[in-house]
């Protein structure tokens, strides 16, 4: 651009190894800098542009906040965000636009171009919404033939969303919509007094793990889930996963165990309170790591009968997954779930991503995931051993 205006050529000089343009009359610099946080640090920036930071996955980034962070000593600092929508409700740019729209902070200013996920996606209107150079410098013929394959094609049609529509939608498919899973954030009411399933993920040493309790109530399942983390090495997990365990445990979403491993024995004591407390049925739980939980529930006070009447092995293949899944979905899906909103289990939702085999069956898969999904594992297995009686049958249905 510079090149092509004999004007600024005069005024800006060019730095092409070192990627900057240099204004020497105003003794101000325009660098390109890396996602590398390091390159920020010492700065003193007057004007930041972030491109494409729906790009980052989770609530942090180091870069993001080191720049944000070196303008103080500017009278009139000026930070402009470029960028297609992330796909979940967690990430960093989700965050900051819903604080916008909030009106929190009256100097920020929204621009946002976004289509409502209940119109027609790949009509013409629709597009336009979140296009306002549709037919001028955005070709309208390529998007919309680019409508046309993910109609024709699925698989494409998140992937459409998000970028032609601009809409925060998971590329990779997610377990559930965000939507239908947000729906399904309303208070969680006690478990006291009611029969109780659950399902435990245990981690490998330092990974989460999940403990999800529900129970049928008032027409919904009732979710009250517990997650544990090791102390030691949290703020280094934070930055590796990119979300906010250490803000987690601060609001009460996560719970902390002694040293670099979790806890077995503090997770058995933590049961035993629980059994205590509640009417726990069936509690799932995979075989993997539960060998050597068993010691540990022995010492808390279980006896062996018990661990045998309450503890069911859940396989995690899709034998055993596909029909919790499809379960968990259907209550979703009809809204009969409150979950309460919970951050972190949120997260392992938002992050699920289903792999099936040739007959169709799903399981949730690691590998394939973006994040930790122990949460919606345990929340599956927990659905999988309740039993469909545990619902309040419609007598007027029955007799009908």
């Amino acid at each position: 651009m510079i090149r092509l205006n004999p004007e600024l050529s005069r005024a800006v000089t060019i730095h092409e190894t070192a990627k900057s343009l240099a204004c020497p009359e105003l003794g101000t610099r325009y660098r390109a800098l890396s996602a590398d946080a390091t390159t920020a640090y010492g700065l003193s920036p007057s004007l930041i542009i972030h491109d494409e930071i729906g790009q980052v996955r989770g609530p942090r980034s180091p870069l993001y906040e080191a720049l944000e962070t070196a303008t103080g000593a500017q009278d009139s600092p000026l930070s402009i965000l470029i960028s297609t929508q992330a796909p979940t409700d967690a990430d960093l740019l989700s965050i900051l636009i819903d604080d916008a729209q909030a009106g929190h902070d009256p100097h920020t200013v929204l621009s946002l171009h976004t289509a409502p996920p209940e119109l027609d996606p790949f009509a013409e209107e629709t597009i336009r919404l979140a296009n306002p150079a549709f037919g001028t410098f955005l070709n309208a013929r390529e998007v919309l033939a680019m409508a046309q394959d993910a109609k024709r094609m699925p698989a494409r049609e998140a992937e459409y969303r998000n970028l032609i529509l601009n809409q925060r939608v998971e590329v990779l498919n997610p377990f559930i919509s965000p939507a239908v899973w947000k729906a399904c954030s309303g208070p969680v009411g006690s478990l006291e007094g009611i029969p109780v399933y659950g399902g435990l993920d245990l981690s490998a040493v330092s990974d989460l793990t999940a403990l999800v309790l529900i129970g049928w109530r008032a027409g919904k399942w009732h979710v009250v889930p517990t997650f544990w983390l090791p102390t030691e090495g949290l703020a280094d997990k934070a930055t590796a996963d990119r979300v906010p365990y250490d803000l987690w445990h601060v609001e009460g979403h996560l719970q902390l165990t002694p040293g670099r491993t979790v806890s077995y024995e503090y997770v058995a004591h933590h049961l035993r309170r629980l059994f205590q407390r509640y009417n726990i049925q069936k509690l799932a739980f995979d075989r993997w790591n539960f060998r050597h939980l068993i010691p540990w529930l022995l010492r808390a006070g279980f006896t062996e009968q018990s661990i045998k009447d309450h503890f069911v092995e859940f396989g995690q293949g899709v034998q055993s997954m596909s029909p919790a899944l499809r379960d968990l979905e259907q209550v979703l899906l009809e809204g009969n779930l409150v979950h309460g909103g919970h951050p972190v289990l949120s997260m392992c939702v938002s992050h699920t991503v289903i792999v099936q085999d040739d007959a169709g069956n799903r399981k949730p898969s690691k590998k394939k995931s973006t994040a930790r999904i122990d949460g919606l594992i345990s929340l599956a297995m927990a659905i999988g051993v309740a039993p469909l009686q545990a619902k309040p049958i419609d007598v007027e249905c029955l007799i009908a």
